[in-house]
């Protein structure tokens, strides 16, 4: 999914369709409420398949998604409390986190105050 988001944000592309899991709508919908993806949507397709359809943002200058780098991966999980979070990229870019509260992003865990699971870093 974030390959893809890459991808598509280095052609200009207007959106990305995508497999539907509720984890990559969770994904998405924290990357909508932090402006890097205009709209997230879900169809059903072929075969009664959900997908996700993702709405890429974008400005005059260009795509809001520069790069995307993941951090915790099956080989290496990577853990961060609220006190380890600082700003990512002097604070245009973030972090995204697998907590107990749900999928969110580093100023919004540092507001619930709660740590977990450093997912990818977006910029």
């Amino acid at each position: 999914m974030l390959v893809s988001i890459k991808n598509a944000s280095m052609v200009s592309k207007e959106s990305v369709t995508i497999p539907f899991s509720k984890i990559k709508f969770a994904i998405a919908e924290c990357l909508k409420g932090s402006g890097f993806v205009a709209n997230v949507s879900k169809k059903t397709e072929k075969e009664n398949m959900p997908v996700l359809v993702i709405e890429l943002a974008y400005t005059d200058a260009g795509a809001k998604v520069h790069d995307i780098a993941r951090i915790s991966k099956p080989s290496r999980r990577t853990y961060a409390g609220t006190k380890d979070l600082r700003p990512f990229k002097s604070g245009h870019g973030m972090y995204v986190l697998s907590t107990p509260k749900g999928i969110l992003s580093d100023k919004q865990a540092k507001k619930e105050q709660v740590g977990g699971e450093l997912l990818f870093s977006i910029w």
